[in-house]
């Protein structure tokens, strides 16, 4: 059972994966492109709301860090 600020917390990822996967998509970036998928993919199986929000931080971060 999903609560609210599960929900939340997923929208704002799902929202920053789409930034990630364009502009992946359109600067043909290959890490930006697949954390923007797995910004979009992790909050429908990762229910706990602390464990969300540290992968999804961490996604975020990712491609600041790694330049492939």
């Amino acid at each position: 059972m999903l609560d609210t600020s599960t929900l939340v917390w997923g929208m704002v990822f799902g929202a920053i994966g789409l930034g990630f996967f364009t502009y992946g998509k359109r600067q043909r970036a290959g890490v930006p492109l697949f954390v923007g998928l797995a910004l979009f993919v992790v909050p429908y199986f990762v229910t706990n709301v602390f464990a969300l929000v540290g992968i999804g931080v961490v996604l975020v971060a990712l491609p600041f860090f790694v330049k492939i």
